[in-house]
């Protein structure tokens, strides 16, 4: 199963609407930081595959450059 950051976000929306109707202080609280570790989740994916599309285009760019020097 490839995870995609609409995953990691619809998770910390749920954990965010939990979050919201809870009664419970300790409950809020467990949801709230489980959002927030969602969140950071999705940061570190959404980071990952720019410098992933990035080191791709770089690397395309490297091979065009030297297959125009042939």
């Amino acid at each position: 199963m490839s995870v995609t950051l609409d995953f990691y976000v619809t998770q910390a929306d749920s954990c965010a609407r939990d979050a919201a109707a809870a009664d419970l202080p300790n409950v809020r609280e467990r949801s709230l930081r489980a959002e927030a570790a969602w969140r950071t989740m999705a940061d570190r994916h959404d980071r990952s595959e720019k410098l992933r599309s990035a080191h791709a285009a770089e690397k395309q760019l490297s091979q065009d450059i030297a297959a125009g020097e042939d």
